[in-house]
């Protein structure tokens, strides 16, 4: 049963229930696509009725962001727990490295999609990463043919939002792929580039505060949080 937060309905799985579902999808005849949206993207799918629909259409909506597991109690209707993007990333990255799934990098800047390849095969020796692509693109036939060519079974989709979630419900099952994910600044992280938050604000859900100090010129994407906040505590009202 999926969680209604202001329109976006999240799957209320664990990390480890929604890595089993993926890999399951790995095993059907079609494309599947996972979204993790954050209270940002809430607030973006509000606004956007086709964004929503393409976020809610996704075969997995998993709430990566303390504020939308925070929105979810207030509003009476709790998820069970946050499923950061990365987090879920890694632990798929581990189940797939076991079963030599393939996987393909799209996004972030210039050279950055392959030196996060390079670092996940030290990491996940198993794992076939066959292919890679910046985002930096211009024409998208040229990439969606690239990852058809590489044989990806899964794809990594790391255009940032809202570009990534129109991008892999237009083109995914162009791709020939089984599932792509949407993993915003991901592979900014996994080429070493970008550090994560260090564990003490992951665990206490203030990664958005550390990337807030780390790049102040967020605050404006940021002002987004509170006015989450503001919308579910009148649609709490409603209730």
């Amino acid at each position: 049963m999926r969680i209604d937060v202001l329109g976006v309905a999240f799957d209320n799985f664990t990390k480890e229930e929604a890595v089993e579902a993926s890999m399951g999808m790995l095993h059907d005849p079609v494309c599947h696509y996972v979204v993790t949206p954050n209270p940002e993207i809430v607030e973006v799918c509000r606004e956007s009725g086709e964004l929503r629909a393409v976020v809610n259409a996704a075969d997995l909506v998993l709430p990566d962001g303390i504020g939308v597991i925070c929105g979810a109690k207030l509003l009476g209707t709790p998820l069970r727990e946050r499923v950061p993007g990365i987090e879920y990333a890694q632990a798929l990255m581990a189940r797939m490295g076991a079963e030599g799934r393939s996987l393909f990098l799209l996004g972030a800047k210039p050279g950055y999609a392959e030196q996060a390849a390079e670092r996940l095969r030290e990491t996940y020796p198993g794992l076939p990463i066959v292919g890679t692509n910046d985002g930096y693109f211009k024409e998208d036939v040229p990439v969606v043919e690239k990852i058809r060519q590489s044989g990806a079974e899964v794809v990594f989709v790391c255009l940032g939002s809202p570009k990534q979630e129109h991008w892999m419900a237009r083109y995914g099952a162009d791709t020939g792929a089984k599932l792509l994910v949407g993993l915003g600044g991901s592979l900014d992280i996994f080429s070493g580039n970008v550090r994560r938050a260090p564990p003490v604000f992951c665990k206490l859900g203030l990664e958005w505060l550390y990337r807030l100090m780390k790049e102040p010129k967020r605050i404006g994407r940021m002002m987004k949080l509170p006015l989450f906040l503001v919308h579910v505590i009148q649609e709490r009202g409603k209730r």
